[in-house]
């Protein structure tokens, strides 16, 4: 799997883990921003007029989307947050056998066998782990699971694979086994944007921890990796703007071994950027030697990706791969170069963009004809979606990442306007605006105006739309796949896909207002006039210090991380003005504990939960909570289920297993234990396996 940077954000799973769940990052939190009416979308016509029906009809509709949506992320959340966490090594229960700080992108090992662990998965979702880690209550037990993950990353640099050495080209491996041993078989390698994606990630706690003042360790066990990573990205970047690489090509990208065939991609480019601006930043923090950075030319060969004759950007250059470009990539790489301080800037096509906004319209409409599960929606109104509409991989079907990035972009844009007080419609981004007010014309509107009030509500309405779509086709259980039959919808491909739930959470945070530190690129975009190859060549050195200090607290000074916008879900023509706010929220009363178990069985056995809490049966076989088993595998025998409890009780618990006789078997002791989190979080999990 393949796609950029930034911002997600996650829960645990891991035995033990009982900080708190720090879901300020993916709540509603809309309910700290003030509702506003819905008057400016009701065209009032005379003094004793009603309201127009059609357009009366078409507030309730949204309100009816709003609320579907709201009641899915306020379920989903904690099960996508407890899944993530799942997939990690070596405590989540869904991971056995992966190596500390690893994560595996799904727990499937047949058809198709994803239990390996990708460099970009990992990092895109670490960089979720640390967004959430910054912008949340301070949590121990967060603070290891990342620190375990720069550790294993370190180690990871060293193995030699197919793609080369440290030095000779192997941090482009894209996929390693989750033991951390080289994966040798047939793959589509190198790819690029690995080594750019885990910078950024660690960049983000980096940042965190100077904040607090802990440069010291940035300097001596963090900085070392990635000045590998941007060595790797400097020295390979520059080979893929020589012209004469280009001519010859690079090896095939893919996403799981799907040949896309592409020397290079949009996406891997945008990422570059944006590292290369991150690294300034820190490189002057920790006072390292100067560092070689891409960003202009990047930049400047970028641009070659937008068609303005095709009015989309091409994802896949320099590539006679019979593809039109019209792909989802283009999408990712625009909300994962995302800078909340930037406001629509076309050259690094920032989601609310003209470019941006154009691709999306193009993009999202070319799976509207294709997949049966489209039948019959209208332009302006969302759809399943894919990879690239020639896609054949599983026969070619809607991915839930994908989907929700549809929406994410949607989202960023929002956020931008709300902020900057106005939207901007131009010849490029007319078709796209033109889907939600057939009347509009190019120009500047201002958060005053009527056509402002209407494009930003019909959009959010749009946006949520594609979340409705993935609430529609999830499991009764929560759990997300990789991807839905364009036909029926059913679940296809890996269970449980890491990406899917990171993509979930993403994309409910950036609808709550929630958006990661900018990464300064308001002083990257300037393109040069003229793209000339560079040369660069890589310096490499083994990241040694692996091991973390111990109590590494924050210090109270404050640090960067995402911040929230008093964005609400619809406008107003009386809102004249945008305010950014801190978020807050309302310690919880009560919190969803959410308990796993690893415990292989005999068909007609089932699990179930006994403590001493009166939720639990106080003790008691007969009053024991019955666990489900609908994740249940012969690899992966997880049993679930989820019990509220007032937030800081403290509880005793065991697990036992029922024969269809009614005969019990107690799990060995000692006694679980459990402490209730207080904090803001609704939700929370522990997993581990059957004590024998």
């Amino acid at each position: 799997m393949q796609f950029l940077s930034s911002s997600l954000s996650c829960l645990t799973s891991i035995d033990s883990f009982n900080s708190t769940l720090v879901l300020q990052a993916v709540r509603p939190i809309m309910q700290k921003f003030a509702p506003i009416v819905l008057v400016g979308t009701l065209a009032i016509q005379s003094i004793f007029a009603f309201p127009d029906p059609s357009r009366v009809k078409q507030q309730r509709d949204a309100e009816i989307v709003k609320r579907s949506v709201d009641s899915f992320i306020a379920t989903e959340s904690p099960i996508a947050l407890s899944r993530i966490l799942c997939n990690i090594g070596s405590d989540g229960a869904c991971a056995q056998g992966a190596a500390s700080g690893i994560v595996i992108a799904s727990p499937d090992k047949v058809n198709p066998d994803y239990f390996y662990t990708w460099t970009r998965d990992s990092a895109l979702t670490f960089k979720c782990l640390v967004d959430t880690f910054i912008s949340s209550t301070y949590s121990a037990s967060l603070q290891l699971e990342i620190e375990n993950y720069i550790s294993a990353q370190a180690g990871l640099q060293t193995v030699s694979n197919p793609s080369g050495g440290l030095s000779s080209g192997g941090l482009g491996e894209p996929k390693f086994n989750a033991d951390k041993s080289a994966f040798t078989g047939s793959w589509g390698r190198p790819q690029r944007d690995g080594p750019a994606l885990r910078a950024t990630a660690l960049v983000a706690y980096s940042r965190w921890l100077i904040s607090n003042g802990y440069t010291s360790t940035v300097q001596s066990i963090i900085w070392p990796i990635i000045k590998n990573d941007l060595s790797y990205v400097t020295q390979y970047s520059s080979m893929i703007i020589s012209t004469d690489c280009l001519q010859k090509g690079i090896k095939p990208d893919s996403i799981y071994g799907k040949k896309f065939k592409a020397p290079v991609s949009s996406r891997s480019l945008l990422n570059i950027v944006h590292l290369s601006k991150e690294v300034l930043w820190l490189h002057k923090s920790v006072k390292a030697a100067p560092t070689v950075t891409p960003t202009p030319q990047v930049l400047c060969f970028l641009q070659t990706f937008w068609s303005s004759s095709s009015g989309y950007i091409i994802s896949n250059i320099n590539a006679n791969n019979g593809r039109s470009g019209k792909d989802a990539n283009s999408i990712l790489g625009s909300i994962h170069t995302f800078d909340p301080a930037a406001a629509c800037d076309a050259t690094t096509f920032q989601p609310c963009s003209d470019r941006a906004l154009a691709n999306h319209k193009v993009v999202t409409d070319s799976f509207r004809s294709i997949y049966s599960i489209n039948s019959g929606i209208a332009e302006g109104v969302a759809v399943s979606v894919g990879r690239y509409p020639e896609d054949s991989y599983y026969g070619g079907n809607p991915w839930y990442l994908n989907t929700l990035a549809a929406a994410e972009q949607l989202y960023d844009a929002l956020y931008t306007w709300n902020k900057i007080g106005s939207i901007t419609v131009t010849s490029t981004s007319l078709a796209f605006f033109r889907d939600f007010s057939s009347s509009v014309t190019a120009g500047t509107y201002a958060s005053s105006t009527s056509t402002y009030t209407t494009l930003y509500n019909a959009i959010k309405t749009y946006a949520d739309g594609y979340f409705n779509i993935v609430s529609t086709y999830a499991q009764s259980n929560g759990s997300l796949s990789e991807q839905f039959n364009r036909a029926g919808g059913a679940p296809l491909s890996a269970y449980d896909l890491t990406w899917s739930y990171a993509a979930f959470l993403t994309a409910a945070a950036r609808r709550a207002g929630v958006v990661p530190a900018s990464w300064g690129e308001t002083s990257a975009s300037s393109v040069p006039a003229v793209c000339s190859a560079t040369s660069a060549i890589g310096t490499y050195s083994t990241a040694t210090a692996t091991s973390f200090p111990a109590s590494q607290t924050p210090s109270g000074t404050g640090g960067v991380s995402p911040t929230t916008t008093g964005s609400s879900s619809t406008k107003s023509t009386s809102t004249t003005s945008s305010s950014t706010t801190k978020s807050t929220c309302a310690t919880q009363t009560a919190v969803a504990v959410t308990f796993n178990v690893l415990k292989t069985t005999n068909y007609g056995d089932t699990i179930k939960l006994v403590g001493d809490a009166s939720q639990l049966g106080a003790w008691s076989t007969s009053s024991a909570k019955a666990l489900s088993a609908s994740q249940y595998t012969s690899s992966n025998p997880l049993w679930s289920i989820t019990v509220t409890l007032p937030a800081g009780q403290v509880v005793q618990y065991k697990f036992i297993d029922v024969t269809s006789s009614g005969t019990v078997t107690w799990e060995a002791d000692p006694n679980r234990s459990l402490t209730v989190p207080i904090s803001c979080a609704t939700a929370t999990s522990v997993s581990g396996s059957w004590q024998s």
